[in-house]
């Protein structure tokens, strides 16, 4: 399998600095700071960039599971809410949210709600993320 990369620059200290981060592909390069991450600065921070793996993950992992199936999805999208907290004292990710809505014709409702709970368990992401609470909200649209 492959190995992907990624590289991250910190410059200063850790309120008044600056970082960048930059996937290995180039596909993506960004700005992140103490206000992009603890507050409500501009660029990206980790948990963005987790909750951005993680929804891309997920859906791809519901598409294969559905296809294994038998059944062709015409569209999955997935959002990811990352909970960043402070628990005794160290910031940690609490939880994460998976919030899909998937177009799957010929698939019931109940058959769509159980592959769509064995994905989330088998997406690598999640998988990956195992000390981390992971909940779903799962709903096939029309």
């Amino acid at each position: 399998m492959a190995i992907r990369k990624a590289e991250a620059v910190w410059e200063g200290n850790l309120k008044g600095g600056k970082g960048s981060v930059k996937l290995g592909s180039g596909a993506f390069e960004g700005a992140y700071s103490f206000a992009s991450r603890f507050e409500e600065g501009t660029g990206t921070n980790p948990e963005e960039l987790i909750g951005a793996a993680h929804s891309g993950c997920y859906s791809m992992a519901l598409s294969a599971d559905l296809e294994k199936a038998g059944y062709t999805a015409k569209r999955i999208h997935t959002t990811a809410q990352v909970h960043f907290e402070i628990v005794d004292g160290a910031a940690t990710i609490t939880r994460i949210y998976l919030n899909t809505e998937a177009e799957v014709p010929g698939i019931s409702e109940q058959d769509f709600l159980a592959q769509a709970e064995e994905s989330k368990s088998g997406c690598p992401v999640s998988r990956a993320l195992g000390g981390v609470e992971i909940h779903l909200n799962a709903k096939l649209i029309a």
